[in-house]
């Protein structure tokens, strides 16, 4: 899994097939104290998060799509599988 910050939603006219109903954030990467780490990236929206929510991201296809319910037709990178509500150091 991933910590990471939650820095802008994707909109596009042209979608293609199996994305219609999903929501895509950017995503930055961050270690615990909430510094960035690494490059951002777009994950699909699991559970709601909004921009400025530190996210759990799960990158890993078979789990990423078992998260959102999808068949094994659909490629999927990362899924925002948890929003994070404190973190204990």
């Amino acid at each position: 899994m991933i910590l990471a910050k939650v820095i802008g939603n994707v909109v596009s006219t042209i979608i293609a097939p199996g994305y219609e109903s999903k929501k895509i954030l950017v995503v930055q990467p961050i270690d615990p104290s909430g510094k960035p780490k690494g490059s951002s990236f777009l994950a699909i929206d699991a559970v709601q998060a909004g921009v400025g929510d530190t996210v759990l991201i799960l990158e890993e296809g078979g789990s990423a799509r078992a998260i959102i319910n999808e068949p094994d037709s659909m490629t999927v990178k990362a899924v925002i599988a948890g929003i994070v509500d404190e973190i204990n150091k």
